[in-house]
């Protein structure tokens, strides 16, 4: 069993690094900063001590629940060639490094410890993870088609959640088209590497594997099987959301959970700190502030809620780092090199 190492002090980024890092820092502590300067401390603490931490735990219990259907999906989109005891292990694994490294190196962290755990390629394991962030994206954009126009009563709402689906439905027919043309688009690579050899490096076997993994799509019945298994580990979320808001706030409806859960998962996708800290908070807040309900109570949930996949993660994650031998500040080494060598091909 490897020794879990929480700091990360002795594996500084690279300058050029810190350029891409700050940016998503800036946003995170504006965003905290805002979420803060509406809230009233004395309140937040005062609606935690309040909340009914029965149903804050069942809602947590629910976070586990999430968890195991998540990694039933990428296991799915893997077509089974992971065991579902490495799947779970290893996306708990990249939740924590999300929620501790910039960069979302988690996602790489996934692919680089699965390739390893069960001799996959990196990309192909990688093509699964893109598909199954399209996957989410897409849920996502639905609660908001659903519930958007029910929360503002405009109709520019509908028209906008349309056109947000639209794309999301684009992006996915793109990674189709690869899929079908695998031939067609390698035969393209490989003519314009002959021209310029660092498209060559760049791509060359690493659009294979990325291809090979994206033939899922192409799989109708394993699409509908993996979108079936996504679908109700959002609705296991939004229960989770409706359970939680429930010890804080008795009146919550479903509509509440829904519209909440859609914003956070949007905003959390906008460059932050690692972990959404305090972009989630302010999602989170400001979305139930249509309600017209109490910020300070509002924002007791958003840190109870956050405070679970913290939790969640943190528990299976070290588990699973133990189990692979590693340390944080180890595994961050070998990610950061590998996400340098993929983003910086020697020139040609």
């Amino acid at each position: 069993m490897g020794r879990i190492e929480i700091t990360v002090h002795d594996a500084a980024p690279p300058r050029k690094d810190w350029k891409q890092i700050l940016p998503g820092l800036i946003v995170s502590a504006v965003s905290l900063g805002s979420v803060l300067w509406v809230a009233d401390p004395q309140q937040v603490i005062a609606a935690l001590r309040l909340a009914d931490y029965r149903i804050v735990l069942l809602a947590f219990s629910l976070s586990l629940v999430w968890l195991l259907l998540r990694a039933v999906v990428w296991r799915v989109l893997l077509r089974e060639q992971a065991s579902f005891k490495n799947v779970f292990f290893t996306i708990a694994e990249g939740y924590l490094l999300n929620n501790l490294l910039p960069l979302r190196l988690g996602e790489v962290a996934r692919s680089f410890l699965l390739s390893r755990k069960e001799r996959l390629a990196f990309w192909q394991v990688f093509s699964s993870i893109v598909i199954e962030r399209v996957l989410d994206l897409a849920c996502a954009v639905g609660l908001l088609l659903v519930t958007l126009p029910f929360v503002v009563g405009a109709d520019w709402a509908r028209e906008a959640a349309l056109g947000a689906g639209a794309l999301v439905i684009a992006g996915l027919g793109v990674l189709y088209i690869l899929a079908r043309s695998r031939e067609q688009a390698l035969a393209v690579v490989t003519r314009l590497g002959q021209r310029w050899p660092w498209i060559e490096r760049l791509a060359g076997k690493r659009l294979a594997s990325l291809l090979v993994g994206l033939a899922v799509l192409t799989d109708g019945r394993r699409f509908l099987l993996a979108t079936g298994w996504m679908f109700l580990d959002w609705a296991v979320a939004v229960l989770q959301y409706f359970v939680l808001l429930r010890a804080f706030f008795p009146e919550a409806a479903v509509l509440w959970a829904a519209f909440a859960l859609g914003v956070a998962a949007l905003g959390a996708a906008a460059p932050s700190s690692p972990g959404a800290i305090g972009v989630m908070e302010l999602s989170l807040v400001g979305a139930l502030a249509v309600f017209q309900i109490d910020q300070s109570r509002a924002l007791a949930f958003a840190l109870t809620i956050h405070f679970f996949s913290y939790l969640s993660s943190g528990i299976f994650g070290s588990l699973g780092l133990a189990q692979d031998g590693e340390s944080l500040t180890g595994l961050y080494r070998q990610i950061r090199s590998l996400r340098t060598r993929v983003q910086d091909p020697e020139p040609g």
